[in-house]
């Protein structure tokens, strides 16, 4: 049975910090809150402790629900009905609000964790709980600090870190205005503003920016402000009905956000409000309230049979004598004016009609225009959504005639009102046809117009040079700095420094005592700017930030953090570049935005990889094996796993490939993860998860080869997505496709290079030599006659760059050193053979028929070979298995490809391609023939060309290392 606890006690009791610590001690909760704005605090508070995965945040506004969602977040009304292992109700004494308190009513009656309930709020509400709820306990909670009544002060007059509270527009405005002409400004707090306007506006006061808040009794609930006084410059407000006078537990309320944690608050009054009486004061000092008598309420078992039936069980007289039927709502006013309309009854006529309309007639009347202009907005919107969702065309006009952020504050106000009318829309599930489109866009006008109206209230009611002036009057120092939009910060005039991301730089150029003086004055000027720029950082896009091969983040040019290692190698920490004296509070959104970049762009470029460790289909060793893949980042030497591989059948071999894995002869490897991007990231996430001082830098893409310098470790090349043989490194991908053609040859007899061989090394025959010494075979050079072009047997294709292999653009010559030097070798052969045809032309004319016999008696006297004919080098390669290979990387290859068992006639080898299984009537690699069981020779040749050799070609000398059938 669930356990239910009513925490009950004044302001400044952590009640809800409480509530937070309670619910994260279970393994699901819901935790319900009466503000939007403080909803966003707490579920931001709940994500930095768990993390966005589990953490979901539900308001009549604003949805974000993962898949995995442990903890909800929510406001009072939209809190979900799931079955969680604790529930919590802040504010539990708004049951007593005539327009809000049935919805907490409701919460108070119904709502239960399956092993824990929260009741949070005043102390005035233990006798109604009491009544209404058995076997329910009570926890007291005492106020952290002291609040005490300072009597009447002038407007003027009022202290630094003081909050005054007017109830209308008019009077918030017209307080505003005065301390802007007397204190420098003010901020400005009003329920009417969005969270983002008002969190704004809280941030440049809890910044120092001005000394001053001006509010509704929005502040009255949740919103933690450094506020030492307390100035109502009036006891009434209109409750939308009438006039009233404020009762006295909501001035306790308001009057106790004075004094933050153990710091001593005061309240008094101030401008057109008279003094309190001395009994009201004691209550409030000490927290002693009359207990609240009556509670909301209103049916939560509604009738969806007809209008009629609907609206009498929303009429409904509670059976308590705690319980009253509050004022009627503006949802069932406009559900009786819609009731009536000729077209809603035709159309209305089943239960899931009335259902319908009455979710349509629950959109809060943002706008404030008149009821009939909401009662006409309903109807519109009822009569779409009978046809199917709102189209697109039309709330695109609606949402247009909004997204302006021209006009006054007024004009700004009212459209954010419109605004949040389509916001709440879009996040009915159903209602719109691109539900993540449209809440995306009218999030994004909210936004734009929340910054907007931020900025107007900041020019109309701020003066920042007053308000630099008066903080400098109270100082010693009489200097005034300031920073302009470079980053350069001058105090008095004089040049201090400049900013460079979050860090400032002083000018080296002052002496010590001047310099302290002026870093002093910077900092007091940087306050507000590091604000502006935490800020734009925060709502900054992704491409402009990237991160450098060191393991550096950039924002623009401009360094703002680093990468520090993390609990596993692809989930690194970040380390913010943000001077201490800028705050915790400007650092920790500083850090959290860049770890949102990094985490992004990590599951972007590691798609394939983390798609496959979330894969619960794979079980067994190719579970284990996908977890060593992720633990590699995506790259395995087939040595280091040569047992692992031997003990995964075909179907785990399957499982595997279909997330992309390739089971190559020398590497195990996810080709979609070669491409350049994710190999830059792989070599920073791998060096910082070795703690390496140096990242090793990631090769230019685009080549097949690189050098192979002893100084670089092996594993760096297999992290960069190259194999080291002989004198260089290849492109594992590219290794694996000549694997391929190696296999079809003579590798025992011995076999030559072929031009496919060259093309996709893109190497000379040399080079291509040298390659083949570093993957364990034996190379012997030698010379035979060159058959001539005109009588060579076919042309070979020029060499493919990489790009070209594998179906991109190709390369440019820049990016293909190896095939130019090979075009210059060829042209230089081509100007020299010229050069002695020409030479000999000349000789025959002058004596023809003497000068042929005696070239040929003196070329047949001598045994030389004549002129014209050339000689070409070639070589033969075998395989190895017993010699180590040069740098002793081939020995080390053919020991553990044995190890592995894959092996033919001493050759390592992959997973077969397909087709390549035993030959008939004999083991692999061998066949039978007349003379007994012994080694076949087999020959791969090149098919044929089409066309006859083209004698420009450059590449033709590759193409004479074909064989010849």
């Amino acid at each position: 049975m669930s356990r239910i606890t009513a925490v009950l006690g004044p302001t400044n009791t952590g009640k809800t910090h409480y509530a937070i610590e309670r619910m994260l001690a279970h393994r699901t909760g819901v935790i319900g809150l009466p503000l939007r704005l403080l909803a966003r605090e707490v579920y931001d508070r709940i994500v930095a402790a768990r993390g966005p995965s589990v953490v979901a945040l539900v308001t009549g506004e604003e949805r974000i629900v993962p898949t995995r969602a442990q903890y909800w977040v929510a406001t009072t009304e939209a809190m979900p009905e799931i079955a969680a292992d604790f529930v919590a109700v802040d504010e539990i004494q708004l049951a007593a609000d005539p327009q809000r308190g049935h919805v907490f009513t409701d919460r108070l009656l119904h709502a239960r964790g399956h092993h824990e309930t929260l009741l949070l709020g005043s102390d005035t509400m233990r006798p109604a709980i009491a009544a209404l709820l058995d076997r329910v306990q009570f926890m007291r909670r005492d106020r952290f600090s002291t609040l005490s009544w300072a009597g009447t002060r002038k407007i003027s007059r009022m202290p630094a870190r003081s909050a005054i509270v007017g109830f209308s527009v008019d009077d918030v405005y017209a307080i505003a205005e005065l301390l802007r002409r007397q204190k420098g400004g003010a901020a400005v707090v009003m329920g009417a503003l969005s969270p983002r306007t008002r969190n704004a506006q809280v941030a440049m006061y809890q910044s120092g920016e001005v000394d001053h808040l001006v509010a509704t009794d929005a502040i009255g609930m949740g919103l933690n402000l450094d506020i030492r006084h307390v100035g109502f410059a009036s006891t009434v407000k209109f409750d939308g009905r009438r006039m009233r006078p404020l009762f006295p537990h909501e001035l306790g309320q308001i009057a106790g956000r004075a004094g933050r944690h153990t710091e001593p608050g005061t309240f008094g009054v101030t401008g057109e409000a008279g003094p309190l009486d001395e009994g009201l004061i004691d209550a409030i000092e000490n927290h002693r309230f009359a207990p609240i008598s009556r509670l909301m309420w209103r049916n939560p078992r509604l009738e969806f049979g007809s209008m009629d039936r609907l609206v009498a069980s929303l009429e409904a007289s509670p059976d308590h004598e705690l319980l009253v039927r509050g004022r009627e709502a503006d949802d069932l006013s406009a559900l009786k004016s819609l009731r009536d309309l000729p077209e809603i009854r035709d159309r209305v006529t089943t239960g899931p009609d009335v259902r319908l309309l009455w979710n349509v007639c629950r959109i809060p009347d943002f706008r404030s225009i008149s009821p009939a202009e909401h009662t006409s907005l309903l109807l519109r919107i009822f009569t779409f959504l009978q046809d199917g969702p709102i189209p697109d065309d039309w709330l695109a006009r609606a949402i247009d005639r909004i997204d302006r952020t021209q006009g006054d504050i007024d004009a700004l106000s009212k459209r954010l009102a419109f605004i949040r009318t389509w916001t709440y829309v879009a996040q009915r599930s159903g209602w719109v046809a691109d539900e993540s489109y449209w809440r995306e866009a009218t999030r994004t006008v909210e936004d734009r117009l929340s910054d907007a109206l931020h900025a107007a209230l900041t020019q109309r009611f701020v003066d920042r040079r007053t308000s630099v002036l008066m903080r400098r009057l109270k100082q010693k120092e009489t200097l005034v700095a300031e920073v302009n939009d470079k980053g350069e910060v001058s105090v008095e005039g004089e040049f201090a420094g400049r900013l460079e991301g979050f860090r400032f730089r002083a000018d080296e150029t002052q002496n010590s005592d001047e310099a302290r003086m002026l870093n002093r004055a910077a900092y007091e000027a940087l306050r507000p700017e590091f604000h502006l720029r935490a800020d734009r950082l925060y709502n900054a896009p992704d491409t402009e930030l990237d991160f450098t091969e060191q393991g550096g983040l950039m924002w623009g040019d401009t360094a703002v953090g680093k990468l520090v290692k993390g609990a596993e190698p692809m989930k690194p920490g970040v380390e913010a570049f943000v001077d201490e004296e800028a705050g915790q509070d400007i650092a920790d959104k500083v850090r959290r935005r860049l770890q949102h970049f990094i985490d992004r762009k990590i599951a972007s470029l590691f798609e394939p990889l983390q798609a496959m460790s979330r894969d619960e289909t794979l079980t067994g060793l190719a579970r284990g094996f996908a977890f060593r893949l992720v633990e590699n980042l995506g790259l395995i030497r087939r040595e280091e796993v040569a047992a692992e591989v031997k003990e995964l059948d075909q179907e785990a071999r399957g499982s595997l490939r279909k997330h992309g894995v390739r089971f190559g002869q020398f590497t195990i490897f996810m080709p979609a993860l070669l491409k350049p991007a994710p190999t830059r990231l792989r070599l920073v996430l791998s060096g910082l998860w070795e703690g390496l001082s140096e990242f090793p830098e990631s090769p230019p893409p685009g080549l097949v080869t690189i050098p192979n310098l002893p100084e670089v470790p092996a594993s760096a090349y297999t992290l960069s997505g190259y194999r080291p043989a002989g004198d260089r490194a290849i492109r594992i991908d590219m290794l694996e496709r000549l694997a391929d053609m190696l296999r079809t040859q003579d590798t025992r007899g011995g076999f030559e290079a072929n031009a496919d061989m060259l093309s996709i090394t893109g190497m000379t025959l040399d080079q291509f030599a040298g390659l083949m010494e570093g993957l364990g075979y034996a190379a012997e050079k030698g010379e035979r006659v060159k058959v001539k072009p005109d009588t060579a047997p076919q042309a070979a294709p020029e060499p493919a760059t990489v790009a070209e292999a594998e179906g991109e653009h190709p390369m440019t010559e820049e990016e293909s050193v190896l095939a130019a030097e090979t075009r210059a070798k060829w042209e230089s052969e081509q100007a020299e053979k010229k050069k002695a045809e020409a030479a000999a032309a000349e000789a025959a004319s002058s004596d023809m028929a003497t000068g042929e016999t005696a070239a040929d008696d003196s070329a047949t006297a001598t045994g030389e070979t004549p002129a014209e004919t050339e000689m070409e080098v070639f070589y033969t390669f075998r395989w190895v298995p017993k010699q180590r290979g040069p740098r002793g990387q081939g020995g080390a290859r053919r020991q553990n490809a044995r190890a592995d068992g894959d092996h033919r006639q001493g050759k390592p080898r992959g997973d077969r391609p397909k087709g390549g299984g035993k030959p008939k009537g004999g083991k692999p690699g061998r066949g039978k023939n007349d003379r007994g069981d012994k080694p076949k020779n087999f020959s791969a040749r090149p098919p044929r060309s089409e066309k006859p050799v083209d004698p420009d070609n450059p590449f033709a000398v590759l193409a004479a290392l074909k064989e010849k059938k």
